[in-house]
């Protein structure tokens, strides 16, 4: 089941903290200009990606692995559709849970998201966080 507006809308309100799951260091990659726009909107980002792990990424330091991120509330995934499913149950295997994962735009999979709604974990996809923000939120 998709989230409705009412849920987008409390999705991007209510949380505050986001893993960048494919983060990337070019300004004009959506891997980095997302993320950098949720930060300038009182957002905390940490990127996810084994290239940058253990520098600094938006103003916190990036981490290698999902196995390597600190509790955030919402995981946002910047990988193909077909790569979701080990993504999902790696987040699965963390020993703690974010409240939402949210696919990014062109990006969908029904049985990763199965398991991730199965776990109590909200789903988002096919979406991008940075219009939705701009048009429910402001």
């Amino acid at each position: 089941m998709e989230p409705t507006e009412a849920d987008l809308r409390r999705i991007l309100t209510e949380n505050r903290s986001v893993g960048v799951v494919g983060a990337k260091a070019d300004p004009w990659e959506a891997a980095f200009y997302v993320p950098k726009y949720l930060t300038g909107h009182g957002w905390r980002a940490i990127g996810v990606n084994p290239k940058l792990a253990g520098t600094e990424w938006l103003g916190n330091p990036a981490v290698g692995s999902l196995a390597a991120l600190p509790p955030v509330e919402v995981v946002e995934v910047f990988r193909r559709s077909d790569a979701l499913v080990p993504v999902a149950q790696e987040l699965l295997a963390l020993p703690w849970k974010p409240k939402v994962v949210w696919f990014q735009l062109g990006i969908a999979n029904d049985e990763a998201a199965g398991m991730l709604r199965a776990a109590g974990i909200e789903v988002v996809q096919d979406r991008c966080m940075m219009p939705e923000h701009r048009r429910l939120v402001g």
